[in-house]
């Protein structure tokens, strides 16, 4: 796949998040969208990881794929569900020796799924506090974990929730990626507890574009995240309507992202579902744009 250089005067940077596929017909979808996003030049791209290693295997092959055909950066999320910490550490190793050298430290969700009751393994990691010890015991790996606006839906308080944060932070992490959110006032308030506490690294929002209000609302539900009732009144009555939808979803969105702009935050990390199109129009109304192709690109643009 031939890279060409991104252009915008924005200075918006930009990661996205996939998830591996489970048919051929996925997979297809998924180098589509790759192929479609990789222009906007995103400082990586991160590949999810099931519960319990249940994607592992299409994950390594999609890390692969990506670090032998494109000239992205990958960052392989790992989490400690059901795996010892010898498990764990010998998949880190594979990856490294692969040639990544970013991973996504998660706890990870309960294998009954989102809300269900998380039980560590005896004999793994407890949690990503431990997970990010065990990683930079391996090799000085970049790390991002996770961060939770409006706090981990386990979590007590917000006290504790920063806490567990800084202790990710004080065992190496180098950038947390925040849970989707959509009132920036939210966000605003969560990174200045995080400065309080004593918390410099980078707070990259987590951005989840609206394919379908429905889904998104009903997973917000379950994680503890809220959605403003003037949100909800702007896709009222487009349950039907996609391309409608798909209009609204990418004006709000790119709205979204320029507020956080005015604020002084220039990363965003975007929830992808593998689903390029909705993610492309918000890039391009954000200002990033592809370059015209050089070289050999431009040549073979020509020729076409």
């Amino acid at each position: 796949m031939s890279q060409v250089n991104a252009l915008s005067n924005s200075g918006i940077r930009v990661s996205f998040e996939f998830f591996p596929p489970k048919s051929e017909k996925m997979e297809e979808n998924l180098w589509r969208s790759i192929e479609r996003l990789a222009p906007m030049q995103p400082t990586f791209v991160s590949v999810t990881y099931g519960a319990g290693g249940s994607t592992r295997e299409r994950t390594h092959h999609t890390i692969e794929r990506i670090l032998k055909e494109t000239s992205l950066v990958p960052a392989a999320h790992l989490t400690c569900v059901d795996a010892s910490r010898e498990e764990v550490d010998e998949v880190v190793r594979q990856y490294r020796d692969t040639g990544v050298k970013h991973f996504v430290a998660l706890r990870g969700d309960s294998q009954a799924g989102v809300g269900g009751k998380y039980i560590a393994r005896p004999d793994g990691y407890r949690n990503a506090v431990e997970l990010v010890a065990g990683l930079k015991k391996i090799d000085d790996f970049e790390i991002s974990v996770s961060a939770y606006p409006e706090k981990h839906p386990e979590s007590p308080d917000f006290a504790t929730d920063i806490d567990m944060l800084k202790r990710k932070v004080d065992n190496g992490a180098t950038r947390a990626i925040t849970q989707f959110f959509f009132d920036n006032d939210v966000f605003e308030r969560y990174v200045e507890r995080a400065r309080k506490a004593g918390i410099y690294i980078p707070i990259v929002p987590g951005i989840a574009p609206i394919h379908d209000f429905t889904k998104i609302a009903r997973f917000a539900s379950a994680t503890g995240a809220s959605i403003p009732a003037w949100l909800a009144a702007r896709f009222e009555g487009l349950e039907e309507d996609e391309q409608t939808r798909s209009h609204v979803s990418a004006a709000f969105c790119a709205e979204q992202v320029l507020d956080l702009t005015r604020r002084g935050i220039s990363d965003f990390h975007f929830y992808t579902m593998n689903r390029a199109d909705l993610v492309y129009s918000i890039c391009h109304i954000l200002g990033l744009r592809a370059a015209a192709p050089v070289g050999e690109d431009a040549a073979a643009a020509a020729a076409a």
